[in-house]
Formats: C-alpha cells, structure tokens, sequence
C-alpha cells in the first residue's frame, strides 16, 4: 500500500481529546496515526508520498447532513442567463444558442438572474420586465425556448417564473385555451386572450415544467451521471467527502449514483435515503404493506458500501394535489430528485412508519408534524437506539427537544433558511421572549441530540452552516438570533463532521482523524478555530482528500466556479 505524508501544518483531530497535531500519516485508504511531523514520517515510512502544509489547518472531511448534492451540478448543465442585464443581452445569449443548435432542437436555459438565488428580476433588467414570447421569437423563430423557473428554495421568496417562445407554447399545446394546472398557477396573457409565453407560479416547487410545459427536455439519466461527478467536485471544493440525501432520492438520481459509482468516478461518499413514488405501486395494498413486501431491503444498513449505499425511507404527510399533479411527470421530477407523490395522507403514513419501525427500516421525516407521528409510533413500537432523523427543524421548544432526546433521534438543520434568511422574521413572528425556540442547537446539545449540520445545497458548502452555528446572524441586519444557542467552534465543527458521520452509523469509520478511521480530510484555507468569525462562511479546501487519495486540489483546478470564495459582505452574506 502506499503511504501519505501530511506534515508541517495544523491538524485538528476532533478525537475524544481534541488534540491538534503537526502532521497525519496515511497508508491506502485509513489513517495511520497523528502527532510530531518527524514521528509519521517514521511511521508512513520514507517511500510515502508527501505535502507540505505550510503551516495550513487539516479538518476531517465534512459530512452535509442534508445536501442535495445532485442539484449542484445540474445548475451547470444549462446555459446561463447570469450575465444578462436587459432583456437585449438574454436575446444575445439564445441568438448565440440557435446559431449552435440544430433546426428545431429544443433550447432550455437557467433562470433569469444571478445564482445562488436569482433575486431581484424582473427589475434587474433595463426594460424593468420579463421578456416574452414574442421577444423570444425574434432570435429564435424555429428553435423551441424555454427558460426554466428557479428551485424556489433556492431564495425562499415567490413568485417563480418561467418563458417559452412561440414555438415552445405550440409544441407543449399551451394555446389561447390553455388553463392553469392549479389555483397557484398564472398563464399571463395578451389583450386579446393569447399566452404571452410567462408562467407565473405561487409555490416553491415548480409545476409549470412538468405540466403544461412537460414536453421540453428534462435530466435523463445521462447527464444527471455528468452532473453528479461536476457536483462532488464542487462540494470537494469545500472540504465536503460525505453526504446524507435525507429528503430521499428519485429513481433516475439513484441510476446516476450507480453510474458513478460503476465507474469509479466517486470522489464524494453518499449515504441515501429511498423515496417512494405510491402512485407508480398500484392501488392492490397499503404502503405498510408495499413497506413490509419489496422495501424491506432498506432495513438496517440497507444495502452498498462505504462509497454508495442505500436504507431508510422518507416519509411525510402529504394531503393536498398539486405533489400529484407534479408526479405525472415521472420519471422526470426537474430540480427536485426525489419524488413529489412520497407523501401520503397523515393515517397512512403513521401505519408506514409502525411498519418499517417493525421491519427496522430507519424513516426520515423533514416537516415539524412528523415529530408528532415519530412519537406515536415510539408508543407501541420503541425507537430508541433506531436513530430515525428528524430535519430542518425550524422552531423546537424545550418539551419538543425533549422529546427529540427521548426519542433517540439525530437532527439534521436548516440555519440557511431559518437562522440567517428567515431568522427575524420567526423572531418577530413568535416574539423576543420565545427566542430560544428557534433552531435552539445549544438546547440540543445539551439534551444529548446528535445534530448533524447541513446545507440543503443553498449554497454547496458547508462554512456558512457552521459560521451560522457560532455567528446565530442574520442576513441584512445582521441582528444576533437567539445568541443563547450558539455553539462553539469546535462543537460547530464536530457537528459538522462527527455528527454527520453519526447520522449513518459511521462514527468508528469516519469524521475525526484517527488511527484506522477513513482517511477523508480537507485542507483548509483558514484556520476555522482562530480565524476571524466573518471569515467562517468564505472557508474553502485547498487540497481534498478521500480514501487517501487527493480528489481536489484548487492549485490545479482551473474551473471559475471552484476559485470564487463565497461574499462576507454583511449585507449579502452566503
């Protein structure tokens, strides 16, 4: 086996001591030992390939509780709209399009706008509007266009909205009796009646995409395979080597993890979560039943390796249409990667939870009604030592973490969404005096719940989860959230990689540098531990390494998107 030497720098262990070393020998895939540069010299042997860290920090690899990593790379997959500053500059890019597409080949484009949120639009544009179809017709009189909506989490504001040209509308039958697929829904039109080709949407999952506008081009499996190799370069990018898909993922995301993973091409390890699509498995029986049948492969550790592996199910109660009206779609389920119809009505899925409680088959849940179901179930079948995952939590007071305690379960968060965007707005909702129920990690903490940090990939990296752990700011203002639930730094890391590794039963395997554990480990740019706190969200990985094997490294990367660092600006924020 050939050995690795990384010496001369900060190595922050997070063992049971939280030692810092100088140095960390590796042979293969597993970590020798840490300590004295010149005793893992010895110890790795003088064959053993060598970095120099200068003086640089080594952290474990990060775990992403909830990442999406699928997204990620999709964002790049389609051609961009970003540098568009009028509506002038958007036919430029299409023209430029057409000139390289065949006639009548289809043209799909990323949103309007500036990611990560393509805020501000349509009033960052010079005409101060959307382009139409007619606009879209000038450049593109014979090629079909359509310009995708944002993933509305993505921003966490409404509305979404999505262009077709002329041609686009004609192919997919949105004429001038076309109606609106749901209430939240708004086809905009012309004086005389007809679509102008604008799709206005009131909800944060798109459906316009994958109903009136079903016949243009979605992810085949294909491209989600390249996308998912660009997105674990991305998160590697960062210090990311694991992820935990908690939302559970759809079929053809599933095949493109397989596809990677058949060739080798894995450089982040994924842990995912199955989601099911009931209305593909007929009406003959219950989900319990479907559960207790075919899905009992999930039980347990569920099946794969180190690298890709499959168990648990995810579950939430799901009574409205709209999730239907999306999962007509399949197998295309757009930005999502999990399936819309996963939900079920609340009766039937707390008899799916008590039957994969029954069959040992771990069950994710990420709204605040499931803790409710969690605990009925914890009634007749218990589920202490299961490590059932409870996510996003938003808002928790102190009998809901206790709850969260007695229940054994591990919590993966949310702090983008409801520390630093929505962080005053619960605040102001629910009053100064409850302040300590939102995202109340220094509670949980301290009641024993394993909480895992997570990005929701809004952004892909893993930095602004923790500085918002330690920081608690939020976004604008800058106001200080409920500062009584800060973490330290180095509990903010740990929930960070430990934490993460603990979601998946892989604690003795992973997220601490120790001898015999995985050698993931990310050298960093900053110092997380003493570096100055608005510093934390810009963090990124200078080398990256899984299984012992360098799979980032910045110095030779050359793609613009893995050089930027993310803005601290207080105003603007990850």
């Amino acid at each position: 086996m050939t050995g690795l030497l990384l010496h001369g720098g900060r190595v922050i262990t997070l063992d049971p001591q939280d030692r810092i070393a100088d140095a960390v020998a590796i042979r293969g895939e597993r970590i020798l030992g840490t300590g004295g540069s010149a005793e893992m010299a010895a110890l790795v042997g003088p064959g053993a390939a060598r970095i120099d860290l200068a003086g640089r920090t080594v952290v474990p690899g990060l775990v992403d509780g909830h990442a999406h990593l699928d997204r990620e790379g999709l964002k790049h997959e389609l051609p961009s709209l970003a540098a568009a500053r009028s509506i002038a500059d958007i036919q430029d890019i299409i023209a430029d399009l057409v000139r390289r597409a065949r006639p009548g080949e289809w043209i799909v484009t990323m949103p309007i706008g500036r990611p990560p949120d393509f805020a501000g639009m349509p009033e960052g544009l010079a005409e101060g509007r959307w382009p139409d179809r007619h606009d879209l017709d000038r450049v593109a009189p014979d090629n079909p266009v359509y310009v995708k909506s944002i993933w509305g989490y993505w921003r966490h504001t409404l509305p979404l909205v999505s262009i077709a040209n002329s041609r686009a509308l004609a192919l997919c039958g949105v004429g001038a009796d076309a109606v609106p697929p749901a209430p939240t829904v708004d086809i905009l039109r012309d004086a005389a009646g007809a679509p102008t080709g604008v799709f206005v949407e009131r909800h944060f999952m798109p459906l316009v995409e994958l109903s009136l506008m079903a016949g243009a081009p979605g992810f085949d499996v294909a491209l989600r395979a390249r996308a998912l190799r660009r997105s674990m370069r991305i998160h590697n990018g960062y210090g990311t080597t694991s992820v935990f898909e908690g939302h559970g993922v759809a079929a053809d995301v599933l095949a493109a993890f397989e596809t990677v993973r058949g060739r080798n091409e894995q450089t982040v390890r994924a842990n995912l979560v199955y989601s099911p699509a009931w209305s593909l498995m007929g009406e003959g029986g219950s989900p319990a039943a479907v559960l207790s049948g075919w899905l009992s492969w999930l039980r347990g550790r569920g099946y794969g390796d180190e690298w890709l592996r499959l168990a648990g199910v995810y579950a939430e109660i799901d009574e409205g249409q709209d999730n239907r009206l999306r999962a007509r779609a399949l197998p295309q389920t757009g930005w999502a990667g999990f399936h819309y119809d996963a939900g079920l009505p609340r009766g039937a899925t707390l008899e799916l939870l008590l039957e994969a409680a029954r069959c040992g088959v771990r069950a994710v849940g990420v709204w605040p009604d499931m803790l409710d179901l969690f605990a009925e179930v914890d009634r007749t079948v218990p589920l202490a030592g299961r490590r059932w995952v409870f996510g996003h939590i938003s808002l928790a007071d102190a009998e809901r973490v206790r709850r969260i305690a007695d229940l054994g379960l591990v919590v993966t968060t949310h702090t983008n969404r409801y520390v630093w965007k929505e962080g005053e707005a619960l605040l102001g909702r629910i009053g100064p005096e409850r302040a300590n129920e939102i995202v109340p990690l220094r509670a949980l903490a301290d009641a024993g719940v394993a909480v895992s940090l997570a990005t929701d990939n809004v952004p892909p990296t893993m930095w602004p989860t923790v500085w918002h752990a330690v920081a608690r700011r939020a976004r604008g203002s800058g106001a200080i959230i409920a500062p009584d639930q800060r973490l330290g730094r180095t509990e903010a890391l740990r929930a960070a990689t430990l934490a993460g590794a603990h979601l998946t039963f892989e604690e003795g395997e992973k997220g601490s540098i120790e001898p015999g554990k995985l050698a993931d480990l990310a050298i960093l740019s900053d110092d997380p531990l003493t570096c100055a706190e608005d510093r934390l969200p810009a963090i990124v990985a200078e080398r990256t390494i899984v299984g012992g094997r360098v799979v980032f490294d910045r110095a030779a990367d050359a793609e613009p998107f893995l050089q930027a660092p993310v803005p601290i600006e207080r105003g603007a924020g990850p």
